[in-house]
């Protein structure tokens, strides 16, 4: 039988019946108000706030509400089925942990990397492991479990180095590469910027860099003797500026699938298709990169028209179920969700981000039951409204 994952709320309330009540927030707002107590204030505005005024963070949530499910009933929706096929694998769900560079200094132990692959491990829901990272990506990988996991690449300028790390992704069993656009040069973030807080200039979060046999053969010291000349080596290759001529070489790098995150416009998709790549990532950071652009949801149609059968992952604005089910109705293949599941770091470790997981999957589980959608099959464009402009 398929998994029901709105199940979750049946543990949940019988549970209740001896006295047992959840011991972590079941809304957003109060993940949010949980993981700021938990964290300290400099990581708590990098995680939580974005860029400018943060207009286009809030746009990115509010894009949601524009688009109401129109619900179908007497279709018998007992069992529904959220699997899908994504680059070959077999997935129990759409849902996508996306790629957070700071992950490890949100958890109380500092290693919130590898709480976020054992929370994959334990719920089926792949982690997109970010190339900044406390901890080295063989060690994240190996938290998997039977769960598989995507490689997130920003990728440096040196060549030599990104060619390595993509090896070593290679090698520690990661089954794609998703390369991050966006993020070539860190946008306006008056919030850490009020703080000078740049965590990776830091030293924090750099271990895939550090550990790397061709970023320690750039250093005329060991980032243990000199861990201030490594940081200035990462701050020099870490801005590449990457262009279309730079995509048959992204492409003859792996033999694993090829994404590319942060495609909004559909030439950009078209063009990248025409590159080889293996799916698309629609995605602008959550609001943290560019500030007054067009929400992500309401680049995702256009993106997924010029895709044209191209898997389409899709995050940014993500704040619960109802968001799932919204945005493969756009036409995303899978979702990924980003803060929640931080927050859920924050405030529980890894049994926060299993917490915010499934109750992420029981929520979109049970729209569809109850509106009456009972496969990913039934959920397209047809299915949604405007609701407003």
């Amino acid at each position: 039988m398929t998994q029901q994952f709105g199940d979750y709320q049946n543990e949940i309330y019988f549970a209740g019946l001896s006295g047992v009540l959840p011991d972590l927030p079941m809304s957003f707002a109060g993940l949010e108000a949980r993981a700021e107590a938990a964290l300290p204030p400099g990581v708590w505005s990098y995680v939580a706030g974005g860029a400018g005024d943060e207009h286009t963070q809030r746009a990115n949530v509010s894009a949601f509400l524009r688009w109401g499910l129109v619900p179908r009933m007497m279709v018998g929706a007992r069992q529904r089925d959220l699997s899908v096929e994504l680059f070959g694998l077999s997935l129990p769900s759409p849902l996508l942990m996306a790629p957070v560079g700071v992950l490890g200094l949100c958890a109380q132990d500092g290693h919130g990397d590898l709480a976020a692959a054992r929370a994959a491990a334990r719920t089926g829901v792949p982690m997109i492991a970010s190339t900044l990272s406390v901890d080295p990506m063989e060690e994240v990988a190996k938290e998997f479990g039977a769960t598989p996991g995507l490689f997130q690449l920003y990728c440096p300028s040196d060549r030599e180095l990104a060619t390595s790390l993509v090896r070593r992704a290679e090698a520690a069993g990661f089954r794609g590469i998703v390369v991050t656009l966006d993020t070539w040069v860190t946008g306006w973030r008056p919030r850490d910027l009020s703080t000078s807080n740049f965590p990776q200039l830091r030293g924090h979060c750099l271990a895939n860099y550090t550990s790397d046999p061709v970023f320690r053969s750039r250093l005329a010291q060991t980032p243990e003797e000199n861990p201030g000349a490594a940081v200035l080596h990462w701050a020099g290759v870490f801005p590449n500026p990457l262009t279309w001529d730079d995509l048959p070489w992204l492409r003859s790098l792996t033999d694993l699938p090829l994404i590319l995150k942060g495609l909004s416009h559909p030439e950009d998709v078209r063009r990248a298709k025409d590159g080889g790549v293996d799916g698309i990532y629609c995605s602008n950071h959550g609001g943290r990169q560019a500030n007054g652009g067009l929400p992500a949801l309401e680049a995702l149609p256009a993106v997924a028209e010029a895709a044209d059968g191209l898997p389409v992952l899709f995050d940014s604005g993500v704040r619960g179920g109802a968001d799932v089910i919204k945005a493969l109705a756009l036409g995303a293949t899978a979702v990924a969700v980003g803060r929640p599941y931080v927050y859920g770091l924050a405030a529980g470790g890894t049994d926060g981000i299993v917490h915010v997981l499934r109750s992420l999957l029981a929520e979109a589980d049970l729209i569809m039951a109850v509106d009456g959608y009972p496969t990913l099959a039934d959920l397209s464009r047809e299915a949604l409204r405007r609701t407003g402009s």
